[in-house]
Parts: structure tokens; C-alpha cells; sequence
């Protein structure tokens, strides 16, 4: 049996020490290398997965561990409903660019779920955390503060992707969620951003790998929001290849559908490049 409130404290610690990890890689310099998708990857990245790993293993012994450059380099575990995504650096184009919105996402995923997760901003030293059923809440350095999703007004404020908005995303804000204006953020950011209340719909009308999103979608659950597929129906974990096909996470409410505004997508190919 899980103790998922400790469990929690244990994954704000690794998603913190994974951060450090990362810290020292920026203050002593790092090569960019391409991952065979064309994405960026540096030594920080698996610095902060070796740290999460070896967290991981000491506070949930047993439970899987699905991460980003392992399965980039082939190590997938066998897993059944309950597993960890983490994406141990999110936001790495922002990270090479010298961006602060880059960040450490470790998430608990039950039955197709996210039960639990931490995002973790090494730039800022923010940490969002969320348990299902028992809130979420922001951590600045001084302890934590509960944050909430804020109840739909008429006019809404949107956030984007920063580094992959597309024209769907731009067609589906005009058409669907009143042609409401965005801000363009990187990583999983987005997420918390509407987790504190200060926006209302994070739309994402192309493919996200599932370690991308579980972190900031358990944070986003607990605050009071929810995360639709494109087929308006809750967005669920343990798909094929770990894709999303598209999704919108909104503070509460019921978005529609995002479907009829995307490319055909067969699930297979390459993998994303993150939020």
C-alpha cells in the first residue's frame, strides 16, 4: 500500500535535488547534443534523471519508473497500472536558450491517472505539488501555500506553448474558447499557471509524450482543474508509445472537443518535443 502523503514529501525532495542537479551543470557550462527525434538533450537532463532514479528506487521500491531518456535510450520497464513518469529537465529549448521556464516533472499514475506529482522550477525555485482528493499547493522557500483554479469569467486568459504553438492551437482559441488571447510559456508551467488561478485554458493541439504532462496535470487535478483528450473525454495514461495526441486543461470547466481542429495521427513516428 502506497502512503501517498509522504510519498508526495518524498517526490518534492527528488524533484528539488534533481533541480541542484541541474544547477551545477548550468553554472559550469554544457554541450547541446540531438536526441535521434531532433530535440535537445544535455548532461542536465541526465543528471536530474540519475538523481529522480535513485530517489525513486529509495522512496517507492518496486514501482516502475517510465523516464524520458531511458526510454530514449531503450530502457523501458515492464509496468502494469501504477508507474512514475518524469521528465527530469521539461523545457529543454528554453533551458539551452538561457530561459527560466524550464522545469522537473515527476508524476504517480494509477490506473490510467495521475494520483500525485511535482513540478519543480530550478530557475526559480518554484515547486508545485498536488495529491488527488487532498489539494495542491505552491512552495516558494518559505512552506506551502494552497493554490486553487479560479471560476470561468466571461472573458478568458489563455496560456501556450512557447516553443510549439501551432495554428490549430491559435484556430481552436479563436473558435472554441471565444477568441481569447494567450501568454506563450515553456514546460509544464502552463499547468501551474492555471493551477494558481491566473488562467482559465491551456489548449495543446499537437503530440506531448505522457511524462511531458503527468506532473503538471496531477497539480492541475488537485487545484480543482481537469485535462480533456481530444475527444473531450478525460485524458487517460498508458497509451500507445506514451503519446498524447492533443489535449486542453481548463480550471474546472467543460471545454469543447479539440478533434475537428486537428491532423490526422496514427499514434506512431517520432516522439514530441515536449511543451
Amino acid at each position: 500500500m502506497i502512503d501517498h502523503a509522504r510519498l508526495l514529501d518524498d517526490l518534492a525532495e527528488a524533484a528539488r535535488e534533481a533541480g541542484e542537479a541541474i544547477v551545477r551543470v548550468v553554472r559550469r557550462g554544457f554541450e547541446v547534443e540531438a536526441k535521434q527525434d531532433s530535440s535537445p538533450v544535455t548532461e542536465a537532463d541526465r543528471a536530474a534523471e540519475l538523481v529522480i532514479l535513485a530517489a525513486l528506487a529509495r522512496a517507492a521500491p518496486g514501482v516502475p519508473v517510465i523516464a524520458e531518456e531511458e526510454v530514449a535510450a531503450g530502457r523501458i520497464p515492464a509496468h502494469d497500472d501504477t508507474y512514475f513518469l518524469v521528465d527530469p529537465l521539461d523545457g529543454t529549448k528554453e533551458f539551452v536558450r538561457g530561459g527560466d521556464d524550464y522545469t522537473v516533472n515527476i508524476g504517480l499514475i494509477e490506473a490510467g491517472t495521475p494520483r500525485l506529482g511535482v513540478v519543480f522550477a530550478p530557475a526559480t525555485g518554484r515547486l508545485h505539488g498536488g495529491r488527488a482528493g487532498s489539494g495542491a499547493w505552491l512552495d516558494e522557500g518559505q512552506g506551502r501555500a494552497p493554490i486553487q483554479t479560479r471560476p470561468r469569467g466571461e472573458l478568458l486568459t489563455a496560456v501556450a506553448s512557447r516553443s510549439h504553438l501551432n495554428q490549430a492551437t491559435v484556430d481552436y482559441l479563436q473558435q472554441a474558447a471565444g477568441g481569447c488571447g494567450y501568454v506563450a510559456v515553456g514546460s509544464s508551467l502552463k499547468f501551474c499557471i492555471v493551477a494558481e488561478g491566473h488562467a482559465d485554458i491551456y489548449p495543446r493541439a499537437s503530440p506531448t509524450s505522457e511524462w511531458d504532462t503527468a506532473a503538471g496535470h496531477a497539480v492541475l487535478l488537485a487545484a480543482g482543474g481537469l485535462v480533456d483528450g481530444p475527444d473531450g473525454r478525460p485524458l487517460r495514461y498508458g497509451k500507445r508509445a506514451f503519446l498524447n495526441r492533443a489535449f486542453v486543461a481548463t480550471s474546472g470547466w467543460k471545454p469543447p472537443p479539440m478533434d475537428r481542429y486537428l491532423e490526422p495521427f496514427a499514434g506512431g513516428g517520432d516522439l514530441p518535443q515536449g511543451l
